[in-house]
């Protein structure tokens, strides 16, 4: 069994890669000592440099190894590293991990301070990056390879026009193929019709059916759509755009309605095929556009909450520093409800 090292940075702009990485790494400190190992998560104004020197200097009760996840790491200011937290690391009791999380996208990303401090203590840094698209294909072929499969360039090509460019969820479309095989069978040859054929399609369409959900105020069907996008690798960012896209054009029918436009106007003035305009008109019927103003407001909070609030302190909601999907999943209650 791989044991756990002092200190771990995960970081990077595969969010779904990331996720993969917290959860592998919170089941292996789980099997640590028998499962005697104590698992402690900081987010939010809890996970700060300071907030996480102050962990670490806490006293324990827990018997065997003390594990400490931490969230956001994105988020945090140099200047605070170099203050709190370095002294902290380097001062760790032998009996503890820390684990530092930061899914990164754009300018929000680890500071160096953190990449350093990890360094001298002998931890390990583990870098989660999106392959560039004109890429995508030939790293397919070498998962694939990976997994006991052999794709073809043509194979490789169509898996990335159908599944779409998430990697994660290439991923899971060739671990379903490699399952497909029989059990001690030679490496098997997948061409373009067996991707055709067996792959699923890019998850776009999942990404409206959980906008629709939004829009007809069904808390069940938006939370699982949520749940299963992400678990796909989906970013959060990209399923803000949709959604709010979503909850734009429902507000324009909606308010078209009230100006007493038929239903039949409506439905032929949509770019979208009969049985799916029939539905999502349906949907925006049984709202009305004050709710629907609202749900777009609370995705625009969404969004500011998910790149770790207002910019002043002071006008900044105490639950920005949350995870992502915690934020989204108190928003799609919030809208649907």
């Amino acid at each position: 069994m791989a044991e756990l090292k002092p200190v771990y940075l995960i970081h990077g702009d595969d969010h779904g890669a990331v996720g993969e990485r917290r959860a592998g790494l919170r089941a292996l400190a789980e099997r640590e000592d028998g499962g005697a190992a104590g698992v402690e998560v900081l987010e939010g104004d809890l996970a700060t440099p300071s907030g996480v020197a102050e962990a670490l200097a806490a006293m324990t009760l827990a018997i065997g190894r003390r594990v400490i996840i931490v969230e956001g790491v994105e988020r945090w200011r140099a200047a605070e590293v170099e203050q709190h937290l370095a002294p902290a690391i380097a001062q760790m009791p032998a009996d503890t991990t820390l684990a530092l999380f930061a899914r990164e996208d754009g300018r929000a990303k680890a500071p160096t301070a953190v990449h350093e401090a990890v360094k001298r203590a002998g931890g390990q840094i583990v870098a989660q990056m999106t392959v560039k698209s004109w890429e995508l294909a030939k790293w397919a072929r070498e998962q694939a390879a990976r997994l006991g499969l052999s794709l073809d360039a043509a194979a490789a090509k169509a898996l990335v026009a159908q599944v779409g460019e998430r990697q994660q969820r290439l991923l899971r479309e060739l671990e379903k193929l490699a399952l497909e095989g029989d059990v001690g069978q030679e490496r098997r040859l997948v061409g373009a019709e067996d991707i055709e054929a067996r792959t699923a399609r890019s998850a776009e369409w999942r990404a409206y059916g959980l906008a629709d959900a939004l829009v007809g105020a069904n808390a069940r069907e938006a939370t699982i759509s949520y749940m299963h996008l992400r678990a796909q690798g989906e970013r959060l960012s990209g399923l803000l755009y949709l959604m709010a896209a979503r909850l734009r054009d429902g507000l324009a029918i909606s308010l078209r309605l009230q100006a007493g436009e038929s239903v039949a106007e409506v439905k032929r003035s949509l770019r979208m095929p009969a049985r799916a305009a029939e539905r999502f008109v349906a949907d925006v019927s049984r709202s009305d556009p004050e709710r629907l103003r609202a749900a777009l407001g609370a995705l625009a909070d969404l969004e500011l909450d998910s790149r770790g609030g207002a910019p002043l302190l002071a006008s900044r909601n105490p639950m920005a520093g949350l995870s992502e999907d915690t934020l989204a999943l108190r928003a799609i209650e919030t809208i649907t409800s």
